[in-house]
């Protein structure tokens, strides 16, 4: 049975960081993509960086040089360091992992992941 556990999340003020992790347990981590993906109230998940089980990143446009993808294979473990935050970030922040779609073009796509965290979540005030 495979489990995702989010952790890291709480309230920052705008400019700020957090870090956020998520252990996995249950799969072949080293050998699986992961991603981060996010949603706010009203809105549709989105994804916001992307890590191959090969070193690859990918990240949203509207993260890019604020947030970095990493993961610990050793420790099943994926991170997402975020600085600079900014109060549009403010969502509820989910990890991924498994890519199962059939293109690039889903890398950021919420249904082309197989497993998921409960989230845990990211509040940006000014």
């Amino acid at each position: 049975q495979v489990q995702l556990v989010e952790s890291g999340g709480g309230s920052v003020q705008a400019g700020g960081s957090l870090r956020l992790s998520c252990l996995a347990s249950g799969i072949t981590f080293k050998t699986s993509s992961v991603a981060w993906f996010r949603q706010a109230p009203g809105k549709e998940r989105e994804g916001v960086a992307r890590l191959s089980s090969g070193g690859m990143t990918q990240y949203a446009d509207s993260v890019k040089g604020r947030f970095t993808i990493s993961r610990d294979n050793a420790k099943y473990t994926v991170y997402l360091e975020m600085n600079n935050l900014k109060q549009e970030d403010a969502a509820m922040y989910y990890c991924a992992v498994r890519f199962v779609g059939s293109s690039t073009a889903e890398y950021f796509s919420s249904r082309a992941y197989e497993h998921w965290g409960q989230g845990t979540q990211v509040t940006v005030s000014p």
